[in-house]
């Protein structure tokens, strides 16, 4: 079973929590790389519990010092899934993840008990090969679905996205100047700290309206 990490609400311990977020990692980084870290600890600052974990790839790499490529989508979704079994089904869950992680959730989420799927940096295609997309399932999502993009975000611009074929369903939310993680150039104006904190904004309202607070 998948070890997960979970990040307490920072909160009055007598309120109960908005929600659970199952929040997965990248391709190349595990559950405590800064983004991680940094995206786990603003949302538990709004009383949504953060589980973070490692996939099997990124934990094997951490035990032998070897770096390791993603296992394929099929072996991941099942990893994905022993988490959310794991979790408290009393509260309200979300699902979500960076990059990789985000796509994987959003994968799963119609079959899951989640009342929606939150990610971050979708990886709508690779860099530099805008025809191979990864959007079939997002036109026929039934589920409430976030995507938060880095308007210069090299998996998928701002100006991309409203050409692919999305469902109803799928939010979108645009960071200024953003990369893949979210970072602007210095000329826009704006600072990474300024957009992590508006996607932790985003994140928050998107669950504050799927569970009626």
């Amino acid at each position: 079973m998948i070890k997960t990490l979970v990040d307490q609400a920072v909160s009055d311990k007598d309120e109960k929590p908005l929600a659970n977020f199952v929040f997965a990692h990248g391709a190349g980084a595990g559950q405590n790389s800064e983004f991680m870290q940094d995206i786990a600890l603003q949302l538990s600052q709004q009383n949504i519990n953060v589980i973070r974990f490692n996939f099997a790839y990124i934990q094997l790499a951490i035990d032998t010092g070897k770096r390791r490529p993603p296992e394929r989508a099929d072996k991941l979704l099942i990893q994905y899934k022993q988490v959310i079994d794991q979790v408290n089904s009393e509260i309200p869950l979300f699902i979500g993840g960076k990059s990789m992680g985000g796509r994987m959730a959003s994968m799963l989420v119609q079959d899951s008990p989640a009342k929606g799927c939150i990610c971050m940096g979708y990886p709508f295609h690779p860099p530099g090969k805008p025809e191979k997309l990864r959007t079939a399932h997002l036109g026929e999502m039934q589920k409430p679905l976030l995507i938060i993009q880095g308007e210069r975000d090299t998996f998928g611009t701002k100006h991309e996205i409203p050409n692919y074929p999305l469902s109803s369903k799928v939010q979108l939310a645009y960071l200024t100047d953003g990369d893949h993680s979210f970072k602007p150039r210095k000329k826009s104006g704006k600072t990474l700290e300024q957009n992590m904190q508006q996607a932790v904004f985003h994140i928050t309202d998107f669950i504050k309206s799927q569970v009626g607070r």
